[in-house]
C-alpha cells in the first residue's frame, strides 16, 4: 500500500515530528534520538523485561542437561506474528522501521525491535534451534528532558503559516463583551466631555452676548445724548434747548385759487421718538419786527417767511429750523408722487357744479388723489370754525408722511421732483431729511396732531401754554440763545385796554421781546414773576423798564412761552 507522504523507500529519512506549540504559537519539533512521549511505553517495557526473566528461569529448570522429553526447538522462540507481545507506543503515520505493527494496521502486539541503522528484512523461519535465548536488552537511561524554550524576540526570517494563527479567527464571546463594555465606558466619557464642552461654550456665548448688550446700550445712550456729562447736547441744553432735542419746521399752505393760508408746525422730537403736527390758527397774535401786534395770517402775507418764523419763535419759545412754503399745486403733485393717500374724511366735499356728485365722500379710509386731497385740506363748510379746516389739513399732511420714504435720499428725490423754489432757510436736502424722519414716526403710529387753542383776541390760553407749548414744543425748558432778547409775557389786569399796547412799546424800546399774554381780571397790584434764581436779575430789569417797584418781583411759575411774566395791575401807570 503506497502512501504519498511516506512511500516505501528504504532510504527515506523520517521528518521531525511536531509535538506542540510554544506560548508564541511557534511549533516545537521532536529532537533527534528522542522517543515520543507515551504514558504506556514504560509499562510495556517493564512487562517485556518480566517475561524475559521468567523465560530464563524456565530454561534453567528444564534445559540444564537436555533430559527426557528434550525438544530441540523448545528453547528457541519461533517468530509468530500473532503472538501477544507488550504493546509498543504507536507513532502517527507509517513507520517501516518498527515492523508490521506500524504499517497502517495492527495484527497484534509485536516486540519492539531497535534497528535504526540497518535495513529492514522480512523475518525468515528458523531451521535450527538457537543455542540460547537472547540476552535482555540493557535498559537505556532516560533521555534528558529538553531545555525549556526561552521566549525570545521573533525573527523575521521565520516561516509563518496561516494555520498557525487560526485561533485568531475563532469568535470569543468574552472578548466581544469586553469590547462592548469598553465602547460603552468610552461613549459615556465622551458624552460627559462633550457636555462639559457645550456648557463652556454656552457660558462663553452668554458672556459675549452680555458684553455686546452692555456696549450696545451704552452706545445707544451716548448716541441719544442720555449719558450725563458725555454728550455735546447736554452742554448746549444748559443755555439753549433743554433736556429734549426737537427739530421743528413751519409749513405754510397757500391756496392759490381761493386765497388764504394754513400754517402748521412739523415737530420731530428726537429724544422721545415722537412726531407731531401742531396746527396754528390764523387768528394767533404775534409780534412784528417793530414790536407791534398782528395776526399770524397777516404776518404770513405781509412779513413773509422770515418775519413770521421769528414771530412764532418769540411767541412759542421754540426754535424753528426752516420754513416750507407749500402751494396747493405742489401739494397736489406731492400726493400724486407718493401714490395717493387714505384719509378718514369727516364731511362730503361738494362739487362746484350743481347736481354733481361730491368730490370727496365722507367715510373711513377714503382714497384721495392729488386734486381730492387739495380740495379736502382747504375746505371749510358754511359756519364752520377755522379749527375744522385746520384739522383736515393736518389729516392730509399725516397721510402724506405715511406714504413718504423713510430713506433721506429717497425723500430728497421726491422733494426735488416737485421742482418748487424753496425758502433759503430750508434747502431740499434738509427738507427731505426732516420729512424722512417724520415719515418713520408716522408709519409706526408715533405721530399725532394737535391744535393750538387761542382766545378770541388771539392770545394763548393757560391750557394751550401748558399742553402744547410746554409738552410738545418744550417751551417751559427752552432757554433763549446767548445774547437773545428776553421774552416777556404781559397780561393786562388793569381794566384798561390801552395798558397792553403801552407796555409793549416800553418793552420793545428796552430791547425785550414782547409776548402778548391776553387779558385777566382786574388786580390791585402788579407782579413780575421769574422761574429760576439766575433769572431774578432779568426780572428786576423788566420791572424797572415798566416803572414797577422791585418789591413786585418774585420767584414763581411764569408763562410757558416767556422767560419773565408780568401781570399789569391797577398800580401800573399808563401815560
Amino acid at each position: 500500500m503506497n502512501d504519498r507522504q511516506n512511500p516505501y523507500d528504504p532510504y527515506y529519512q523520517q521528518q521531525p515530528q511536531i509535538i506542540g506549540y510554544d506560548e508564541y504559537g511557534q511549533p516545537v519539533y521532536q529532537q533527534q534520538g528522542q522517543q515520543p512521549y507515551d504514558p504506556y511505553a514504560q509499562q510495556a517495557q517493564q512487562a517485556q523485561q518480566d517475561g524475559q526473566t521468567q523465560q530464563a528461569q524456565t530454561q534453567q529448570a528444564y534445559g540444564a542437561g537436555q533430559g527426557y522429553g528434550y525438544d530441540p526447538y523448545a528453547g528457541t522462540q519461533e517468530y509468530d506474528p500473532y503472538a501477544q507481545q507488550p504493546q509498543q507506543p504507536q507513532q502517527q503515520g507509517y513507520d517501516y522501521e518498527g515492523g508490521y505493527g506500524s504499517y497502517g494496521y495492527d495484527t497484534g502486539r509485536q516486540p519492539a525491535v531497535d534497528d535504526s541503522t540497518q535495513q529492514w528484512n522480512a523475518p525468515q523461519p528458523q531451521s535450527a534451534p538457537m543455542a540460547a535465548p537472547p540476552e535482555p536488552e540493557p535498559r537505556r537511561a532516560p533521555e534528558p528532558a529538553p531545555e525549556p524554550v526561552v521566549p525570545e524576540q521573533r525573527r523575521a526570517d521565520r516561516d509563518y503559516r496561516t494555520e498557525q494563527f487560526s485561533f485568531i479567527e475563532e469568535p470569543d464571546e468574552d472578548s466581544e463583551d469586553v469590547i462592548d463594555w469598553l465602547k460603552f465606558t468610552e461613549s459615556r466619557s465622551e458624552r460627559r466631555e462633550e457636555a462639559r464642552r457645550r456648557g463652556r461654550k454656552r457660558i462663553v456665548a452668554l458672556i459675549v452676548v452680555m458684553v455686546l448688550v452692555g456696549v450696545g446700550g451704552v452706545g445707544y445712550l451716548w448716541y441719544a445724548g442720555k449719558i450725563p456729562g458725555l454728550s455735546d447736547q447736554d452742554k448746549q441744553n444748559t443755555t439753549a434747548t433743554g433736556p429734549q432735542q426737537r427739530d421743528v419746521i413751519v409749513v405754510h399752505l397757500h391756496n392759490t385759487k381761493k386765497g388764504g393760508t394754513s400754517t402748521a408746525l412739523l415737530v420731530d422730537n428726537v429724544t422721545t421718538k415722537q412726531g407731531t403736527t401742531v396746527l396754528l390758527p390764523n387768528s394767533l397774535s404775534v409780534a412784528t419786527d417793530d414790536g407791534s401786534t398782528t395776526t399770524l395770517g397777516k404776518s404770513v402775507d405781509d412779513d413773509g417767511s422770515t418775519g413770521t418764523r421769528e414771530a412764532i419763535d418769540t411767541l412759542l419759545g421754540t426754535k424753528i429750523s426752516g420754513t416750507w412754503r407749500l402751494d396747493t399745486p405742489y401739494l397736489e403733485n406731492l400726493v400724486e408722487l407718493v401714490g395717493n393717500i387714505e384719509v378718514d374724511t369727516d364731511i362730503d366735499v361738494p362739487d362746484v357744479k350743481k347736481g354733481a356728485s361730491p368730490l370727496v365722500r365722507k367715510g373711513e379710509a377714503q382714497t384721495l388723489s392729488g386734486q381730492m386731497a387739495v380740495v379736502y385740506a382747504t375746505y371749510r363748510g358754511p359756519g364752520e370754525p377755522e379749527a375744522k379746516q385746520l384739522l383736515r389739513f393736518g389729516q392730509v399732511m399725516r397721510s402724506v408722511l405715511r406714504k413718504m420714504s423713510e430713506d433721506p435720499k429717497a425723500a430728497t428725490v421726491t422733494v426735488e421732483t416737485l421742482a418748487q423754489i424753496l425758502d433759503p432757510s430750508l434747502p431740499e436736502q434738509d427738507l427731505g431729511a426732516s420729512l424722512a424722519k417724520l415719515a418713520g414716526h408716522a408709519k409706526v403710529g408715533d405721530y399725532k396732531t394737535a391744535l393750538l387753542p387761542v382766545q378770541d383776541d388771539g392770545t394763548l390760553t393757560d391750557k394751550a401754554t401748558e399742553s402744547v407749548v410746554k409738552d410738545i414744543l418744550g417751551g417751559t425748558v427752552k432757554a433763549p440763545d446767548q445774547g437773545a432778547a428776553v421774552r416777556v409775557g404781559v397780561k393786562n389786569a388793569t381794566g384798561n385796554a390801552d395798558g397792553t399796547e403801552f407796555a409793549r412799546v416800553q418793552l420793545v424800546n428796552g430791547g425785550y421781546a414782547f409776548v402778548d399774554g391776553g387779558k385777566a381780571g382786574a388786580a390791585a397790584s402788579s407782579q413780575v414773576v421769574y422761574r429760576a434764581a439766575e433769572d431774578k436779575a432779568k426780572a428786576v430789569e423788566v420791572a424797572k423798564t415798566l416803572g414797577l417797584p422791585t418789591s413786585s418781583v418774585k420767584q414763581g411759575k411764569p408763562a410757558a412761552n416767556a422767560d419773565v411774566s408780568v401781570v399789569l395791575g391797577q398800580n401800573y401807570k399808563i401815560k
